[in-house]
């Protein structure tokens, strides 16, 4: 159990200064039924080809199936010039920039990403990101518990469950109320008589559904109730709709991997945050800004960040004290790479493909759409058999058909969550279709 580089001085050593006999006794404070019991069940260990072999053996089993699936992670194509580049040895590193006279090309780069992301949000001020969407969340959370100093949060259910339930984690932890508000026909119904006051109102945009919501009636919400207004936004259509900034938002976040990242079952991802500029000394994690040196010659720094976020912990304003460095540069190579209208172009083409294939599915017996909002890319769709059955039926036949919804919005029957991206072919689209209507046919 010891620490690999811990010697058996080391280790007796640390225990004498604690006043403990032996390592176990660090965790009797645990209970039984959380504490592992004998050896684990792991495998003998591997030579390094073995284990090469073992993994090539593993990876030759997966499918490459036709992706219809979203839900926060999207199947969107990822140019060879982003993976090259986010590739190089000086961006590859677990390093930390603390040193900017050594770190001037690291810093930079996020430097262009912060700028990319307020771009795009509309937002004043973005941070050099965090771990994930989710996490981007609860750290806006956090931001307006700090302002307000409320202690309960309005959530749309809308906002993706992962989302909600990272927040709630959160709630729990720090005795803040979380009350969720209701989706009604695919939108959220803010419900104002709710318990409260809040210090936020979380909202999704487009939300999980694939709705766009009313901006309007969340920002004026959180205004009346004097709460942040925090939109967790798609970074794929912002191109096409109003950003958050437009909107009058406070807090910006979304879930980056579908700019520059690649699906790799689910993660890692990176969070966007950003905020308007009132709340600047708010922002989670790090901050890069430019100043000159002695020499009068721009140069990029670390800025802003207060010495609790790593050194006095029980007095941080956030738990993030790192970021993605290497997911957020290739979040700034790709939206290099395609620019503004191309970022637009992306958004169209998913949204124009969504109405093609909603339309030839409502011609399917038996398949409607859940609701009747208006949708960006993404939708769902009610079936005449379980999504579950649908979803192993439709992998059996090369795609991979998108998200059950029964868990998590029962309310809307056998619904199926459907995702397009600009890599979906019209050829995709109808042999999606055909498989469908055999396996609802063998069902």
């Amino acid at each position: 159990m010891d620490f690999t580089p811990h010697t058996d001085a080391d280790v007796r050593s640390m225990l004498d200064r604690i006043g403990l006999a032996n390592v176990e006794d660090l965790f009797a404070h645990l209970p039984d039924r959380v504490r592992v019991v004998g050896e684990l069940d792991l495998p003998s260990g591997l030579s390094e080809p073995e284990l090469m072999d073992s993994i090539s053996s593993m990876a030759v089993q997966n499918d490459d199936l036709v992706c219809f699936a979203g839900g926060g992670n999207y199947d969107h194509y990822l140019p060879p010039t982003v993976r090259s580049l986010n590739l190089r040895s000086e961006f590859v590193t677990s390093y930390t920039p603390y040193q900017p006279e050594v770190s001037q090309g690291v810093l930079q780069a996020l430097f262009e990403f912060q700028s990319m992301v307020c771009a795009i949000t509309g937002m004043d001020v973005s941070n050099a990101s965090v771990y994930d969407g989710a996490g981007a969340a609860l750290e806006a959370v956090n931001v307006a518990v700090a302002v307000t100093r409320r202690d309960t949060v309005w959530v749309s259910s809308a906002v993706a469950p992962q989302t909600r339930q990272t927040i709630s984690t959160f709630a729990h932890a720090r005795g803040i109320t979380l009350v969720e508000h209701p989706v009604v026909d695919g939108a959220t119904d803010w419900q104002a008589d709710a318990a409260g006051p809040p210090a936020a109102v979380v909202f999704a945009q487009p939300n999980y559904l694939g709705v766009i919501e009313s901006y309007e009636a969340a920002v004026s919400l959180s205004r009346a109730q004097g709460a942040l207004a925090i939109a967790a936004v798609d970074p794929m259509t912002l191109g096409l709709l109003r950003t958050p900034g437009q909107a009058g938002v406070d807090i910006a976040i979304a879930e980056g991997q579908p700019l520059g990242g690649p699906l790799t079952f689910g993660g890692p991802g990176v969070g966007l945050f950003a905020v308007t500029e009132k709340l600047m000394r708010r922002l989670p994690g790090r901050l890069v800004g430019t100043t000159t040196d002695e020499q009068g010659r721009l140069v990029y720094v670390l800025t802003l960040r207060a010495r609790e976020q790593d050194i006095r912990r029980e007095k941080a304003s956030s738990n993030i004290c790192t970021n993605q460095s290497l997911n957020a540069v290739g979040v700034a190579i790709q939206l290099a790479w395609l620019g503004p209208d191309g970022l637009a172009e992306i958004g169209r083409q998913s949204a124009q493909k969504a109405r093609y294939m909603a339309a030839r599915l409502s011609a399917v017996e038996g398949v409607q759409m859940a609701y009747p909002a208006t949708y960006a890319r993404e939708f769902a769709v009610t079936l005449p058999i379980a999504p579950s059955l649908v979803i192993d039926g439709m992998a059996r036949r090369g795609f991979l058909a998108g998200i059950d919804l029964t868990l998590d919005y029962p309310d809307l029957g056998n619904a199926l969550l459907i995702a397009l991206t600009e890599r979906r072919t019209k050829d995709d689209i109808d042999d999606y279709v055909e498989a469908l209507e055999e396996v609802i046919a063998h069902a």
